[in-house]
């Protein structure tokens, strides 16, 4: 029976994955580098385990070969990713990950050949980052194929943060802002624009963010000019704000380093199980052309959830034979009207403007 690797399995999302593809009737090999995790884990479940350290490569690729595929789970990716993708490209297994970080995007983008020739397929981004947010991106390139613009605009509801997501968060946050302009990826300082926007419950203020969607939108859709916003708290606003000036400082390593321990005495593992339940997430896209405007809405589960959800069935299509070789997005792979087949998930078309 074909099987997969989890890598970091035991962090808050991993073991929401290990949850889902159980009830799937999967049967993945656990691993990372916690021994004293991973058995009782692997305990619980009646799961094999693999405990190693990605720098132990003989280890790695061991695992690997074992398996069809690996969904790497373990952040911050920018530190983790280029290990792994060596090791799948030697052993020709196929990688997936639940990042949402631009710069390995980008790197991951410029293997597509290797992976070609690999017969492997490199689909970073399998959760909600970007899964949603990408799908939504091509339903609305499709409907203005000559658009130039995308806006995506993403909000929270009873949602939270893992710690996992806070330290990858702290690893990255000296890279700041960004949008594409003109097909080209550029930096922008925090909270570089806010706007307001109205899901359908009054205007909520939202800041731009270096999303993923900054990086995949693009392969997805060709529209070359990308850029995010989320809504947060005017105190989260007024810290990035904060960074602007104090930046050289926080972004020091032994400053990095603390926060990042600091996360996890604070923060729990991630949020609770009933807000895995009953939050959810609000995303509106928008494309133009300057002749017409198109801008769609899309409901989902909680991210985390929504994670666990996506994921799994991506690896449960490759194991089944569905992959196209090469880098690819989700859209890509699996076609816009992917996430709609999650339970939670609605789309509707709420703008069509023509220009004057």
């Amino acid at each position: 029976m074909k099987s997969f690797l989890i890598y970091g399995s035991y962090g808050y999302t991993g073991n929401l994955i290990v949850q889902r593809a159980i009830r799937e009737g999967l049967r993945p090999i656990l691993a990372g580098r916690d021994e004293r995790r991973l058995q009782a884990q692997a305990k619980s479940f009646d799961l094999e385990y693999r405990a190693f350290d990605l720098k132990d490569l003989n280890s790695l690729n061991s695992a690997l070969r074992e398996t069809d595929a690996i969904l790497h789970c373990a952040g911050p990716f920018s530190l983790t990713f280029e290990t792994v993708i060596e090791a799948c490209l030697a052993n020709g297994r196929h990688y997936v990950d639940i990042s949402g970080e631009i710069e390995e995007f980008e790197a991951l983008a410029a293997m597509d050949a290797q992976a070609r020739e690999a017969g492997i397929m490199i689909l970073p981004g399998a959760g909600f980052d970007v899964v949603p947010s990408d799908c939504l991106a091509m339903y609305l390139g499709k409907r203005v194929p000559s658009a130039a613009k995308l806006e995506l605009n993403i909000m929270s509801v009873r949602g939270g943060v893992s710690r996992g997501t806070a330290r990858s968060g702290i690893e990255n946050m000296h890279r700041q802002g960004r949008i594409r302009k003109d097909g080209k990826i550029v930096r922008v300082p925090n909270a570089w624009r806010i706007k307001q926007v109205d899901f359908g419950r009054g205007p909520k203020r939202l800041v731009s963010i270096g999303w993923g969607d900054v990086s995949t939108a693009f392969y997805s859709t060709k529209i070359p000019n990308i850029e995010v916003y989320m809504a947060f708290p005017r105190s989260a606003i007024y810290v990035m704000y904060l960074t602007r000036a104090i930046g050289p400082i926080i972004y020091r390593r032994p400053v990095k380093n603390f926060l990042k321990w600091l996360v996890g005495k604070l923060l729990p593992p991630g949020p609770p199980a009933e807000r895995n339940q009953s939050g959810f997430s609000l995303m509106i896209g928008e494309v133009t052309d300057g002749r017409r405007t198109v801008r769609a809405k899309l409901r989902t589960p909680e991210g985390y959830y929504l994670t666990a959800l996506t994921s799994v069935e991506i690896m449960k299509r490759i194991l089944a034979g569905g992959f196209n070789p090469g880098f690819q997005t989700p859209s890509r792979a699996y076609g816009e009207d992917f996430i709609l087949g999650f339970p939670g998930v609605t789309r509707e078309d709420i703008l069509e403007e023509a220009g004057r």
